[in-house]
């Protein structure tokens, strides 16, 4: 198969689908950067305990994520088979059903989350650091997010939904909007502006729950009074979902849990971070928002992999599917390129922009930076096969097994004893607790090859072979 095609139609519709997607993290990624250049003029205690707290508020939003992208296969099938030559009224009825699913889910979720934050933060906190200063700055920050979590889960698993179904350009204008709000509480509160009190930390986290009550306003708004293509209301939260349950088990809950385990993992990376002292966990945060901007097109293309792979199959189009896939890797590796040479050139003035910082904590940063741009050729490539090609071929189930194996039998091993046996340099500390970049993207090639990820769903009542 061909890693290149010259079809000007699938390199068309995949960057439509990607580029607002990429945009819109590209915002909520200069949102986050930041608050954390306003936090960390704070000090370095207040810039690691917003990044400690954040890892935590983090495992919710990958297990939202998790929803999201679990529900998006199912929505972008659903999606394909109304618009296929036999347009199917189940197909409908089963799409509102799992965007049911999904939001039932992502607030018992918030729920759950947010009884963790409001009773036990001083415990939170000491899962990364010991530090007593930075375990009681961060308990301050997440004092003020317990609401943010029902907000932050609607609008992101809805946002998601949306994009299955081709509307991309709503939730870009919205998180610009909330963009500028979030820029103008943070300034407003945590340095006590336009006659609001200074709070500091905590201030950074009211403006983040300001934004984001903000974007759910106009995500949930739009998809209970506007939008057409899904036709969801709220007397749809209530609609029967028996018929679709153990569809809706067998394709998503296996995104959720790999993405929960992930999530977990990922935190315990974190750990070992934390526990490496405070100038590695400021150098890593620092480090954090490069790493969150070289991947912007990447996670968009990824997100576009799974919609497009589920449209099309959804249409009954399996070689097309195929021919797509060795297409997707193609662009795979070409992004992870571009993201290598991306870091490289912004490592130095991002690094020194950081004036309040020890010269330990520079130095750790730019190893961890070169470590990065190597990791991301690896990590651009299996995300787009991975996050977005198998999953929207409904491979969920090895997929979970795969991510997870690769992860706790090699990563976080192989970061324990380098950093805290071998104690090597942070450049290769960082290889080993993201080895599983390295080794799943050859495993993304056989599973490709094998034709195996592409399986057949179902409305709960007709089936659609593919």
């Amino acid at each position: 198969m061909k890693l290149y095609k010259n079809d000007p139609s699938f390199y068309k519709k995949v960057f439509t689908l990607a580029l607002p997607i990429a945009l819109q993290s590209l915002i909520t990624i200069g949102v986050n950067m930041l608050d954390t250049i306003m936090v960390g003029s704070l000090g370095e205690n207040a810039l690691s305990a917003t990044s400690l707290a954040n890892s935590f508020i983090s495992i919710y939003q990958i297990f939202c994520m998790g929803l999201g992208m679990g529900a998006s296969v199912l929505v972008s099938r659903f999606w394909g088979m109304k618009h296929s030559d036999d347009g199917s009224d189940e197909a409908s009825v089963a799409l509102r059903q799992t965007v049911c699913l999904m939001l039932r889910l992502t607030i018992f979720l918030a729920a759950v989350f947010a009884s963790a934050t409001l009773f036990a933060p001083h415990i939170l906190m000491r899962m990364y650091t010991d530090d007593s200063a930075i375990i009681a700055l961060g308990s301050i920050y997440f004092r003020y997010s317990v609401i943010t979590y029902f907000f932050l889960g609607a609008s992101l698993t809805t946002t998601i939904a949306l994009r299955s179904v081709g509307q991309v350009k709503l939730p870009l204008l919205v998180s610009v909007g909330a963009f500028f709000v979030n820029l103008g509480a943070n300034y407003a509160f945590i340095f006590g502006k336009f006659g609001m009190p200074r709070m500091e930390i905590a201030g950074a986290a009211l403006g983040t729950l300001i934004a984001r009550v903000f974007e759910t306003t106009f995500i949930i708004g739009f998809l209970l009074l506007k939008d057409k293509r899904i036709g969801f209301s709220l007397k749809d939260m209530f609609m029967k979902t028996g018929s679709l349950i153990g569809e809706y088990i067998r394709i998503s809950i296996p995104v959720l849990i790999s993405d929960a385990i992930l999530a977990f993992g990922n935190n315990s990376v974190a750990m070992v971070i934390g526990h490496l002292g405070a100038a590695f966990v400021a150098a890593n945060a620092i480090t954090a928002v490069t790493q969150q901007l070289s991947t912007v097109v990447i996670q968009g293309v990824s997100q576009a992999g799974a919609i497009v792979t589920g449209q099309t199959l959804g249409m009954g189009q399996k070689e097309k599917t195929m021919e797509q896939g060795w297409m997707f890797l193609g662009l795979g590796f070409a992004l992870g390129a571009l993201s290598a040479v991306f870091i490289m050139l912004v490592a130095s003035p991002v690094i020194n922009a950081y004036k309040n910082v020890s010269a330990e904590t520079h130095s750790i940063a730019f190893e961890l930076m070169s470590a990065i741009s190597l990791i991301i050729v690896f990590q651009a490539t299996n995300s787009i096969m991975t996050k977005g090609v198998l999953r929207g071929g409904g491979d969920t189930k090895i997929l979970m097994l795969a991510d997870n194996i690769f992860l706790w039998v090699l990563s976080i091993p192989l970061g324990l004893l380098a950093g805290f046996v071998f104690h090597v340099s942070a450049f290769w500390i960082y290889v080993a607790l993201k080895s599983d970049q390295i080794v799943k993207t050859f495993w993304c090639i056989i599973r490709l090859r094998s034709g195996k990820w592409i399986k057949k769903i179902t409305t709960g009542k007709t089936s659609l072979e593919t």
